[in-house]
């Protein structure tokens, strides 16, 4: 049997978002012979169609249902309804992100043994070690093509990277160099090299970079084992009176409801619509929404300790020109709690365009000072601050009482709070980040503050005990056997390092264990 397939074939695999999770997973089952339908709530846009143009391509790729958000954190203050910068798109933030693909640290997998006890951080260590995922890990270097693993030599330093470099040296740092990308510094696997365009957030029209929608879900398709379906929003997922996952309702493109049955479904939607899905597919066999016997889910959202530090110069930068992201400093990102704070943070290069800098830099400031930094934006560097954040039970994603999507449903709020481990940890990175800077003669550095982005992990988490998370160390939710959680919201934890290829090497490690299960019956 080859896609497409049939509404009521309840022999599927249902995959919900064609993201980094998503997408490969419904590539990886559907090369092992499996029967996928991968559902995608947005529209499918080829890599010609992308528009390198910052407001063009938000309004192309960007997910802009109606949120809501509550807590301190300055995002809820600046961009109420945007927490987080995600695609509704085939391709999902593969399509939009930049790039950087860092292994978790050995500590990182085990938190809760390594840090202790942290006051108001709800930490736990993850049910499986860096060993058992190093392979997966390798597996997922391989298929992204990452620089500086398997013999693929780094991507070019620009002007940005350049002046980090020189900063760093002076201060010290050892570990610095222009990144472990998924982006092709030279041909490799049908697609072109990097050409240094600089539009790495607005979709890379080259295909250099790696993205699951011309590079997973085209392979998975060729299989005739995969079929995508865009603009399949889905609503609910549905289960029979045993308690077991039968299928999802989601809305077409005009709108209707279709019914896709399914021998199980594996949710890839992000650490904001995961949830938000389970719990809007509450019943009365599950009230508290599905897969929530512990009260998990939702709950223990991250976002990474984030921020920016923008440099002006005596002469021209250019920062804009190159690879957004090729530059990183990574000495700061091990464990070390006599700097104030546990886990580490990464210092990585940014450059944003003028519409995006214009919003970002200083949200509602005006005024000389602002306007003369603009003036001199092609003077400045930039790099952004990415770190460990606490999980906190509180920090959490829960339906809306009174607002409702176009759909009927309860919308998601985001709720967070800065833990003061989060806190102190930025106020040393926005220190050390100035001294990079001012270690080569910056005339003015702007600690800006955390603007929306696209690392939105936990809600969904996995634990040892089904008491203290929502799925296993496989992404199985533990309440309900065939139903399965394929994105960073499985995160027990944040770790400091961008999460995609971790995401990618759980998906893969997903396949085969969602594979397995199917051959024995189980599943």
């Amino acid at each position: 049997m080859t896609a497409p397939y049939e509404l009521n074939d309840d022999s599927v695999v249902v995959v919900i978002g064609s993201g980094a999770g998503g997408g490969t997973l419904g590539n990886e089952l559907a090369q092992k012979g499996v029967d996928v339908v991968l559902l995608e709530a947005g529209s499918r846009h080829e890599y010609d169609a992308f528009t390198n143009d910052e407001w063009a391509s938000f309004g192309q790729l960007a997910w802009l249902d109606n949120r809501t958000t509550s807590g301190s954190w300055l995002v809820a203050r600046d961009f109420p309804n945007l927490p987080a910068w995600i695609v509704k798109a085939v391709g999902g933030s593969t399509t939009h992100w930049a790039g950087a693909s860092l292994r978790f640290q050995e500590h990182e997998f085990k938190v809760r043994t390594t840090y202790g006890e942290i006051a108001g951080a709800n930490l736990l260590d993850w049910p499986i070690t860096l060993q058992e995922m190093e392979p997966y890990y390798a597996k997922a270097e391989d298929k992204m093509g990452v620089t500086r693993t398997n013999g693929i030599p780094g991507l070019p330093g620009n002007n940005n990277f350049k002046v980090m470099k020189a900063g760093a040296d002076k201060l010290g740092y050892k570990d610095c160099h222009t990144g472990r990308m998924a982006i092709n510094s030279q041909n490799r696997d049908g697609r072109n090299h990097c050409q240094q365009s600089g539009f790495c957030f607005q979709g890379c029209k080259f295909g250099a970079k790696w993205s699951t929608l011309y590079t997973e879900i085209p392979d998975g398709e060729a299989t005739g084992k995969l079929e995508v379906r865009a603009n399949a929003h889905v609503l609910q997922i549905e289960h029979d009176d045993s308690g077991k996952v039968t299928g999802v309702v989601y809305a077409d493109a005009e709108g209707n409801q279709q019914r896709q049955k399914a021998r199980a479904v594996c949710v890839a939607g992000n650490s904001i619509e995961s949830p938000r899905l389970l719990l809007n597919s509450a019943s009365s066999k599950y009230p508290d929404g599905l897969a929530n016997s512990s009260g998990q889910v939702g709950k223990n959202y991250m976002r990474h300790m984030t921020g920016s530090v923008y440099a002006l110069f005596d002469r021209p930068v250019n920062m804009y020109r190159g690879t957004t992201m090729a530059g990183i400093i990574q000495d700061e990102s091990r464990h070390e709690p006599s700097r104030g704070f546990a886990g580490g943070y990464e210092m990585e290069t940014l450059s944003l365009g003028l519409p995006f800098m214009a919003a970002f830099l200083q949200p509602g400031a005006w005024g000389r000072s602002f306007t003369t930094a603009l003036d001199a934006y092609d003077h400045m560097a930039g790099m952004w601050l990415v770190g460990e954040d606490m999980p906190q039970e509180s920090n959490a994603v829960s339906l809306h009482g009174e607002i409702k999507d176009q759909h009927g449903l309860p919308v998601p709020n985001v709720h967070f709070d800065d833990h003061p481990n989060d806190i102190a940890m930025r106020e040393h990175a926005y220190r050390q980040g100035a001294a990079v800077y001012d270690a080569v003669g910056a005339t003015r550095t702007f600690p800006t503050p955390p603007y929306p982005s696209t690392h939105n992990l936990g809600t969904n988490r996995m634990s040892a005990k089904a008491s203290e998370g929502v799925v296993n160390a496989h992404g199985q939710t533990h309440d309900i056997r065939n139903l399965f959680i394929s994105d960073g919201s499985q995160f027990t934890t944040g770790g400091a390092e961008n999460p995609t290829l971790t995401i990618v090497a759980l998906a893969i490690r997903q396949a085969d264990f969602i594979s397995d299960q199917m051959s024995k019956g189980v599943l």
